[in-house]
C-alpha cells in the first residue's frame, strides 16, 4: 500500500471514530432523542445522495430490508445504547459484528469456519463481554445491549447485501438514506414528541454534527474506503480497520474522561485481537461489515 493511500485509510478510521464522539455529544450532552438524530442524519444522506437513488436495483424487496438493517436499526439502536454507556465500551462491544457476521455467513451464505476463525470468534466475544459487565451490579450494561442488537442489524444487513448484485457505494447509500428516513422519522414523532423544538433549541452544535455525521461520515468516509477496497485485498484493508476503535477509545478517554482501567484494557486487548484473527481470513462478507461498523462509530 502507498503511503499516500494508508494515509487516506488512516484518515478515514480517525473520521469514523469522531463520529463516535460526536453521536455521544448529541444523544448525551445535548439531551437530543436518538431516534431523531437518526432521522435528521439520514434526511442528509438521502438529500446528498438523491441523484444516485435511480434506477432502483434489484430485488427491491431485498434492498429496502438491507437498507433499513444497516442503516435505520442499525444506526438508531447504536445512538440509543450511546445515551448510557461511553464512546469506548461501545467501539468495543460493536466489533462483535464481526463475529456475529461470520455465524450469519455460514448459516445463509453457506461459508466454513475454519479453527483459526473460530478461536478469533470467541476471543472477541470474550473480550467484550469482559468490556459489558458491570462487575458491582453482576448484570450486563443494558445500554451496551443495545450497542449488540445495533450490531446484529448490521451484520444481518451485510450478510443479506451479499446477495443483491451489481449495487455501486453511492446507489447504495442513497437507498439506506432514503428507506431509513421515513421510518425513523415515524417512529420520532411517535416515541419522542417535541423532538423539532428539541433540535431547534440545540441550535448551530446540533446543526454542525448532523452535518457531520451525515456528509462527512456516512458519505465522505464511507465513499473513500470504497475506493480503497477497490484497490486493494481485503485481507490488507480489514485488519487495518482497527485504528477505528482505537482511535475511539483515545478519543473517549481525551474529551470526555472515559475509564479505562485494567479490565476495560484487557477486555479490549482480546476483543481487537479477536476481529483480526477473524478478519485476517478470507471472508466474502467482511470487507463490507467492517465498512458498516466502522461507519456506525
Amino acid at each position: 500500500m502507498s503511503f499516500g493511500d494508508f494515509g487516506l485509510l488512516a484518515l478515514v478510521c480517525v473520521v469514523w471514530a469522531s463520529n463516535n464522539i460526536v453521536s455521544k455529544y448529541v444523544v448525551s450532552h445535548l439531551g437530543l432523542p436518538p431516534l431523531f438524530f437518526a432521522a435528521v442524519r439520514f434526511a442528509l444522506v438521502a438529500v446528498a445522495t438523491a441523484p444516485w437513488l435511480l434506477p432502483m436495483p434489484r430485488p427491491r424487496w431485498r434492498l429496502i430490508a438491507v437498507a433499513m438493517l444497516m442503516g435505520g436499526g442499525n444506526f438508531a439502536l447504536l445512538f440509543i445504547g450511546l445515551q448510557t454507556s461511553t464512546p469506548s465500551a461501545v467501539a468495543v462491544v460493536s466489533q462483535l459484528g464481526v463475529p456475529i457476521t461470520t455465524l450469519l455467513s455460514v448459516l445463509m451464505l453457506g461459508e466454513t469456519i475454519h479453527w483459526r476463525r473460530a478461536l478469533g470468534i470467541a476471543m472477541t466475544v470474550a473480550g467484550s463481554l469482559a468490556v459489558m459487565w458491570d462487575p458491582h451490579g453482576f448484570k450486563v450494561s443494558a445500554g451496551l445491549l443495545y450497542v449488540v442488537a445495533s450490531a446484529f442489524a448490521g451484520s444481518l444487513g451485510a450478510v443479506m447485501m451479499k446477495q443483491i448484485e451489481g449495487v455501486k457505494p453511492l446507489q447504495f447509500q442513497a437507498w439506506v438514506g432514503f428507506a431509513s428516513f421515513w421510518p425513523l422519522a415515524a417512529l420520532s414523532a411517535w416515541l419522542e414528541p417535541g423532538q423539532v423544538h428539541m433540535g431547534l433549541a440545540a441550535g448551530w452544535p446540533f446543526a454542525l454534527a448532523a452535518l457531520y455525521s451525515g456528509l462527512v461520515v456516512s458519505v465522505g468516509a464511507h465513499t473513500a474506503y470504497y475506493f480503497l477496497i477497490r484497490r486493494y485485498e481485503a485481507n490488507l484493508i480489514s485488519p487495518l480497520t482497527l485504528m477505528t476503535p482505537l482511535a475511539t477509545i483515545v478519543l473517549g478517554v481525551a474529551i470526555f474522561h472515559d475509564p479505562f482501567g485494567p479490565r476495560m484494557a484487557i477486555g479490549t486487548t482480546i476483543a481487537l485481537t479477536g476481529v483480526l484473527v477473524v478478519a485476517a481470513r478470507r471472508n466474502h462478507v467482511m470487507p463490507l461489515l467492517l465498512a458498516i461498523r466502522n461507519r456506525a462509530q
